[in-house]
């Protein structure tokens, strides 16, 4: 008996071409990608060394409630059109020349529609400035307040 030893060579895997494929594959999608930067509005806001105002100037309040009915410093109104609230916000006006400011109070159930019929009556009245109520969350993360 012949016992011949034989020396077999472990097969080994070459790599270098698969290196070589996935470089081209690399190359191929860094080529195609397109990169695109979304544009962002860069607002830079000015600041101010002003003092606090000195008279806070005067409020009307227009509540509206979720049912669509108006009250103007807390008198309600019979009519809900936008001819008698803008007759109501004359009214509250003062003659001489204050500033005023409209509180729009409005439930988080009311209709779009009847807080722009405030803002119409407001412009129709000439009084062009006007802020919105909030309350501030249960949660306490959102702040409630008036711009």
């Amino acid at each position: 008996m012949k016992f011949q030893s034989t020396n077999r060579d472990e097969p080994e895997i070459n790599l270098i071409p698969f290196i070589d494929i996935l470089l081209v594959v690399l190359i191929f999608l860094m080529l195609t990608t397109t990169y695109s930067k979304f544009t962002e509005l860069q607002v830079n806001l000015p600041t101010a060394d002003a003092q606090a105002p000195r008279d806070k100037p005067r409020e009307v309040v227009v509540s509206i409630s979720s049912d669509g009915r108006y009250a103007i410093d807390r008198q309600v109104l019979t009519e809900t059109g936008v001819e008698a609230l803008t007759r109501a916000l004359a009214a509250a006006k003062p003659d001489n020349g204050e500033v005023v400011v409209v509180v729009i109070s409005a439930d988080a159930a009311a209709t779009h529609q009847s807080v722009i019929n405030v803002m119409d009556a407001a412009r129709r009245a000439q009084l062009v400035q006007i802020t919105f109520a909030t309350q501030q969350s249960s949660s306490g993360s959102a702040k409630g307040a008036r711009p």
